[in-house]
């Protein structure tokens, strides 16, 4: 059964790393939760968070269950966001 604990690694990463927590000593589930922290929290953490709700979402959804849920624990390789390590 498919799992999204990789998007939730990396929405985790992406708030450790986040001025939230870093700078201003929050926690991260208060980083997370907090709509007042939200404009400390960079933008990419809130795209990885809608991501987790959405694969969240599909793992109940019978709809989806049977289909698959789209990037469920998928760990995107470090190359593709680097045009240097493209093999073309």
């Amino acid at each position: 059964m498919p799992t999204c604990e990789g998007i939730r690694e990396d929405f985790i990463e992406c708030l450790l790393g986040s001025e939230c927590v870093v700078i201003n000593r929050n926690s991260v589930s208060d980083c997370a939760r907090n709509k007042e922290l939200a404009d400390t929290v960079p933008n990419q953490c809130m795209l990885l968070r809608q991501s987790l709700f959405d694969c969240k979402r599909g793992l109940i959804d019978m709809r989806r269950r049977m289909r698959g849920v789209l990037n469920a624990g998928v760990k995107i390789p470090d190359f593709v966001d680097d045009p240097s390590k493209w093999d073309l």
